[in-house]
């Protein structure tokens, strides 16, 4: 029998396999599908900046703390792995297309400079010297204004995804793909077993980071544990070379370039349940937007398309920590947007969490048995999406 079961093969269940691998525990990761079919696959990849401030709340240390350790990870992941997962500084220009926005984009610039994060307003005049292939746009007047963070970051997730299952196996993670958990036997309290579609599976703890289905096991893990599945569709479009060096954010839509060329276009906000797959007239509200904002994209050839299902909880925080309902039991998942950027950090706490080992920053906020109040985070951002959305009419 393992130390240590973890129900789900995504961003969080992999760097917590990984992280606890790396204290000497043995683990195995059960999961419907493989790494390269979950929902993190389909991320984009984008790490605003995350610097830290005094003012920050639960969920803005989560991601301070996690992106300190995504640096860390990422060499070590090279060095143990010989795979870049990446990671990269190439900044991010957050753009406004109608008063509004302006109003709003210049509220999010003080905001941000509150922070601590270095920020640069970019005149129209001057759009096309810091990211020529807007130039057009901003000639046109589609475009009222223009706010640089320089210190964005992008990821590769299927290179980090890749990076983080070798290494977890050369830690010794044994894995059991294509196993669907049916049922969960609990007995004096305590998990007892998983009754799987393979067979029985025992564990001295278990930790649930299914994403959006944890639902599934709320039951077993926690009642408030029903994370909202919403779905987020992206194209990715095909140059022969670079068109952009920048990510570029309108509202919540973005293109975020790779160096070969590609430009990933994303993305929607859906309350559709566990409906995935990509729709005709998201595909092309997303082409529009791409060669509407840089006409060199207008002629890019759609090489795919996908969608994932991200797991929002009632208050925008995550649940990660020990179940109310079994003594053998951890959560960690309802991530939401920011499962990516906050995956390392999510590790580091569930891994001190089991060890008994004092954490970096206060866990209590992410309680599984907290209570939300007031207005739905998931809800309130699927309505700014739409608003946003229904606003720029180019």
């Amino acid at each position: 029998m393992v130390d240590v079961g973890i129900i789900g093969s995504g961003i969080i269940g992999l760097s917590i396999a990984r992280e606890l691998a790396g204290r000497g525990l043995a683990v195995r990761v059960l999961s419907r599908k493989p790494p390269r079919q979950t929902t993190s696959w389909a991320a984009s990849g984008i790490f605003p900046p995350a610097p830290a401030f005094s003012a920050a709340g639960p969920g803005e240390q989560l991601t301070t703390l996690s992106d300190r350790l995504h640096r860390h990870w990422h060499q070590e992941l090279l060095d143990e792995t010989g795979i870049n997962n990446g990671l990269a500084t190439c900044g991010g220009l957050y753009l406004a297309v109608h008063e509004a926005g302006l109003t709003r984009l210049r509220a999010e610039a003080n905001d941000w400079q509150t922070r601590g994060a270095v920020t640069e307003w970019i005149e129209m005049t001057a759009l096309g010297q810091v990211e020529p292939a807007l130039a057009p746009a901003a000639d046109r007047g589609l475009l009222s204004g223009a706010l640089l963070l320089p210190e964005e970051t992008q990821i590769r997730p299927p290179r980090h995804l890749q990076a983080l299952e070798a290494s977890c196996r050369q830690r010794g993670v044994e894995f059991c793909f294509d196993s669907e958990v049916q049922e969960v036997h609990l007995a004096d309290g305590r998990i007892d077993h998983l009754k799987c579609s393979h067979g029985r599976e025992d564990a001295g703890v278990w930790i649930l980071a299914g994403g959006a289905w944890s639902q599934r096991f709320a039951e077993a893990f926690g009642s408030h544990v029903r994370p909202q599945p919403v779905r987020g569709q992206i194209m990715l479009l095909s140059k022969p070379a670079a068109v952009l060096t920048r990510v570029v954010n309108v509202g919540l839509e973005y293109l975020v370039p790779r160096p070969d060329g590609r430009v990933l276009v994303g993305s929607t906000l859906e309350n559709v349940g566990f409906t995935d797959g990509t729709t005709e007239s998201a595909l092309h509200r997303m082409r529009a937007f791409a060669g509407r904002l840089v006409p060199a994209l207008a002629d890019a050839a759609m090489e795919t398309s996908w969608s994932g299902l991200r797991p929002a909880s009632p208050d925008g925080l995550p649940w990660i920590g020990h179940s109310p309902n079994v003594t053998n039991g951890l959560v960690a998942t309802g991530h939401f947007r920011a499962g990516w950027h906050q995956s390392t950090g999510t590790a580091l706490i569930v891994a001190n969490l089991l060890t008994d080992t004092p954490s970096p920053i206060d866990p209590t906020a992410f309680a599984v048995d907290r209570l939300s109040a007031g207005e739905d985070f998931a809800e309130a951002t699927m309505q700014r999406a739409a608003a946003d959305m229904a606003a720029i009419s180019w």
